[in-house]
């Protein structure tokens, strides 16, 4: 195992640059001041070297001595931030520190940590849920390697690496307690992220606020939603769904918020906190009825059930607006001690302005703007870029009235989808105003192998080489977390890269240090799995819509099987259901591959695991390529019982549906043997919060809820969300994704029996049914794995995969 170390530091060394090189933009100059500020008020260096050392001994209890950490000035990296890798001077024995770690904040010092474990001990540090930190390849104390004499320093080529989105709280941070949050801050720190969004607890905060300007708790019952919707509340897009809120969530969620802020500021991050979007209760009107508030429109509900539909926006131009912003703002200010002067707003994201002139969408966005200096006068505004992604109401000159309202070096954009539509170019660099270029990636949480490894290796880099680039940053902007960790592995070491990686040489690594060890077939794996899943490039949103977990709405005579062969850069795919005119709708699942492709990376996966299969990395990858290739082949499956059914064979649709139903059923036992594909730790994380019974149902309902309709239904028309929030967890295909598709066939078995049409109206009224009865009830699902995955994973590959003609290529 020794002579694997020397290897990865050869490797590495081709796409990594170590020197100190000034390459700062001319948005990096914008935002020089907060920058300055920032960093005058970090914690000091001892307790930022106290919480640092605190990580460490958290993920490496055993070697804890045998690292030294120290922070330095800029001035000691070149003018920027950095980490730096030293051999200790006076290591002499066991027991005495073998490597210095220096960097300008506790964050630097992590970042150069985890690069030092990665490149020249071989290890891998993703979530626990992903298979958590590969750590058996780092040599045992007083064996750890040498760096070169002279030091490894490696620069951040930009300032600010920024995570999560506005919706993350809710679709995987809802239920999480301290013990979860201080992981997770650990592996923020670890690669090397410095501008986290911090969101928890603002519910407490407004509540407060509120009742300055009279509003009761009984008033915000109606405004604020439920523990899993919280994010759409928010803003502005529902109110009460899931509600209302107990006083006792209200309070232990800002306990829980301090406790976060304090761990970020000890590690010398910077949080972002929120500010005032404009987002009002009902009651608010009454009281100001003079104020400028509008009544918004429907916002994806069934029949604008006005319960939880419509939300009350205040008009940023109205004084009232400023003087609820300025409050907000001292009220976090007061509660936590400290800020980072940066907040995020996105009053304009899914909502509209009523009018399109330039400058009342001037005075809308220097309204916004004073609403958070008026509370903090170093406020930074930091807005979602994803309205100018989707709503073609932002022309050239809407989107630099709103850019513009705001003084240069105030206002910071997220191009929030830049891997795939990034605007930063359409957008003459959003028309010189400073911005950081984001890796959406994931929508709602949705578990599916995907990603485009090139444009994330090279794209951060191109963006912040070009011409007159107001780049500021990178940053992580998902929906959800604990997927695809290769993905996350790469995108958060583009902080730290100057150059484009060459991902050949990097997944050859990549795979090498996630297992820790080197496997010829386990590279071919990886090297067909970049080439594929990890290659998406035809330019559409990543929601999962496979059939078993968002399973059609649509008579069948409207989907027609095609014999005709689909390809995609000259290659076979497999078949694509098509839609006649004005038909029910469907959402097609997504394909940008060749199936058989990957069914080869997973026999080689398969064929590669007898040494792998003990690692909990390898075990996470193996049951998620299966159940990758599974899903896809069930997609097939599904349009083979609809073309039986066109065909009016009721025995072929019959047989076929069985084996849909075994095929899912087999796909909860694969997906039981890891514990990053259950869903019972996401219901008993709900329940674990609730101090009483109540609200332990409430919040196992709007666990439930979110992940299966989402959102309101009646009793025979589903939610226009139903589905979006889909997983594919052990338990919620047994329980709930299995008997919805056997009343979709039982219906399409007795219409042909009976020689009647597709009942849809039935058939929705029972799915319908089941899905209220599945949120509201209470059994309970395994928390841990059980069966051994590549026992289980092979006999499914035979069972399903393994014929030649799996998808008829």
């Amino acid at each position: 195992m020794g002579s694997l170390f020397p290897a990865i530091s050869i490797v590495f060394l081709v796409f990594s640059i170590f020197s100190a090189v000034h390459s700062s933009t001319i948005g990096v100059d914008y935002i020089s001041r907060l920058l300055g500020i920032q960093e005058r008020e970090r914690a000091p260096p001892s307790v930022q070297l106290a919480a640092a050392r605190g990580v460490l001994r958290r993920l490496l209890p055993s070697h804890s001595s045998a690292f030294e950490f120290r922070i330095v000035s800029k001035e000691q990296c070149g003018g920027e931030s950095c980490f730096i890798i030293k051999n200790h001077p006076s290591y002499t024995r066991p027991g005495t520190p073998e490597i210095i770690i220096s960097g300008v904040t506790g964050v630097e010092v992590l970042a150069g940590l985890h690069w030092y474990l990665k490149y020249w001990c071989g290890s891998h540090i993703s979530w626990e849920k992903t298979g958590g930190a590969q750590l058996n390849s780092i040599p045992d104390l007083g064996f750890l390697p040498r760096v070169q004499v002279s030091g490894i320093s490696v620069q951040r080529p930009i300032p600010w690496n920024y995570y999560q989105n506005a919706v993350t709280s809710s679709y995987t941070f809802a239920w999480w307690d301290w013990e979860r949050w201080e992981k997770e801050i650990d592996w923020m720190a670890l690669h090397g992220i410095n501008l986290p969004l911090a969101f928890t607890g603002q519910e407490a905060i407004w509540q407060k606020v509120f009742k300055k300007f009279n509003i009761s708790k009984v008033e915000l019952d109606d405004f604020f939603g439920g523990p899993a919707f919280l994010a759409w509340s928010r803003m502005g897009n529902l109110h009460r769904w899931g509600g209302p809120l107990p006083q006792s969530w209200l309070d232990q969620q800002l306990i829980l918020q301090k406790k976060i802020l304090t761990r970020m500021y000890e590690l010398g991050m910077n949080p972002v906190l929120p500010a005032f979007s404009g987002n009002v209760p009902a009651a608010l009107a009454n009281i100001f009825p003079s104020a400028k508030i509008t009544r918004l429109g429907n916002w994806f509900s069934v029949k604008s059930d006005l319960r939880w539909c419509c939300t009350y926006l205040l008009d940023a131009t109205d004084p009232l607006f400023i003087e609820i912003g300025r409050a907000f703002i001292e009220q976090q200010i007061k509660e936590y001690g400290r800020i980072s002067h940066i907040y995020n707003c996105d009053t304009f994201d899914e909502n509209t302005p009523p009018v399109d002139d330039p400058d009342y969408i001037s005075a809308l966005g220097a309204a916004v703007f004073k609403g958070m200096q008026s509370g903090d006068n170093d406020a930074v505004w930091l807005m979602q870029g994803w309205l100018f992604s989707y709503d073609p109401f932002w022309r050239p000159l809407q989107m630099k009235a709103l850019l513009h309202s705001v003084p240069l070096g105030r206002l910071v954009v997220l191009d929030l989808f830049a891997e795939v539509k990034p605007i930063w170019i359409t957008s003459e660099q959003f028309y010189g105003v400073p911005y950081i270029w984001c890796m959406l990636h994931n929508f709602a949480g949705n578990i599916e192998m995907y990603g485009i490894l090139d444009s994330i290796a090279s794209g951060p880099v191109e963006a912040r080489a070009s011409e007159n680039s107001t780049m500021v940053g990178v940053g992580m902007s998902m929906e959800g977390i604990e997927q695809n960790p290769v993905i996350y592995d790469l995108m958060s070491e583009m902080a730290f890269q100057r150059k484009k990686v060459d991902v050949k040489a990097w997944i050859d690594l990549y795979s090498t240090r996630r297992y820790g060890r080197s496997d010829p077939l386990v590279q071919d794996a990886w090297n067909i799995l970049y080439h594929t899943v990890y290659n998406c490039t035809d330019g559409a949103y990543d929601k999962n819509r496979d059939v078993i977990v968002a399973f059609p709405d649509v008579d069948p005579f409207f989907i027609l099987a095609s014999h005709k062969k689909y390809h995609h850069n000259g290659k076979p795919v497999s078949r694509r259901a098509v839609l006649k005119e004005n038909s029910d709708s469907y959402d097609h699942p997504h394909l940008w591959y060749s199936t058989s492709e990957v069914i080869r990376a997973l026999e080689f996966l398969i064929k590669g695991g007898e040494e792998l299969s003990g690692s909990s990395t390898y075990s996470y990858d193996l049951v998620d390529l299966t159940r990758q290739a599974l899903a896809k082949y069930a997609n097939e499956l599904f349009l083979k019982i609809i073309e039986s059914y066109q065909s009016n064979d009721v025995n072929g649709v019959a047989n076929l549906s069985q084996k849909f139903l075994n095929l899912v059923e087999d796909m909860d036992t694969l997906l039981a043997c890891h514990k990053g594909f259950l869903l019972g730790p996401w219901l008993e994380s709900a329940k674990q919060l609730a101090k009483d019974k109540e609200q332990e149902r409430q919040f196992e309902w709007n666990a439930r809820t979110q992940i299966t309709m989402w959102f309101d239904n009646t009793e025979d028309k589903a939610s226009l969300l139903r589905d979006y929030g889909n997983k594919y967890w052990s338990g919620l295909l047994i329980d709930y994704y299995g008997p919805r598709a056997a009343i979709y066939f039982k219906y399409l078995i007795s219409s042909l029996e009976n020689g009647h049409g597709f009942p849809l109206k039935e058939w929705r009224r029972e799915w319908i049914k089941l899905t209220n009865n599945w949120q509201k009830s209470r059994n309970n699902f395994p928390v841990e794995s059980n069966g051994n995955p590549l026992i289980i994973s092979r006999w499914l590959y035979e069972k399903y995969l393994h014929s030649p003609d799996t998808y008829d290529q």
